[in-house]
């Protein structure tokens, strides 16, 4: 007898995108005090979601950021230092992501040529015809001649 979830209303998680989380509760969950995220936000570190009474609102995300400038700040960075190491993260990540769909990019060309590429046996016959139709050739007598073939149309 196997056992099931009872019926009921099923536990929404919320996305790491979606901003739910008050000032208050950012401030327990990063250990900071609730001023810090302020500052944080002034200083333009972190850009918490608004409601339409214009209260702060932390995603999950958010909290994550906090929480690396926590450990950045803790670990003797300055508050310029840590934005320029959230800017350089920022850009990898950027970057790391177009290097990805080039690559993509990169295969499905490579597919489509290799599609339209016939098959080397395929080649191979096609020389081996080429090959058939031309003239024989034969050595010139006298050194220093050429033997010039026109295809005729």
């Amino acid at each position: 007898m196997a056992l099931r979830p009872p019926d009921g209303p099923q536990r929404l998680e919320p996305g790491p995108d979606a901003a739910v989380y008050v000032i208050s509760v950012a401030a327990e969950l990063t250990g900071l005090h609730p001023q810090t995220l302020r500052t944080y936000e002034r200083l333009g570190l972190i850009t918490p979601g608004r409601t339409g009474g214009g209260g702060r609102r932390y995603s999950l995300r958010d909290i994550e950021l906090l929480r690396s400038i926590a450990e950045l700040t803790a670990s003797g960075i300055g508050i310029e230092g840590v934005r320029r190491i959230l800017e350089l993260e920022h850009r990898v990540a950027a970057l790391a992501a177009r290097n990805e769909e080039l690559q993509a990019e990169l295969a499905a060309t490579r597919e489509a040529l290799a599609q339209t590429r016939p098959s080397r046996a395929a080649e191979a016959a096609r020389t081996t015809v080429r090959v058939e139709r031309l003239p024989v050739l034969r050595a010139p007598e006298a050194p220093g001649q050429v033997v010039v073939w026109r295809r005729q149309r």
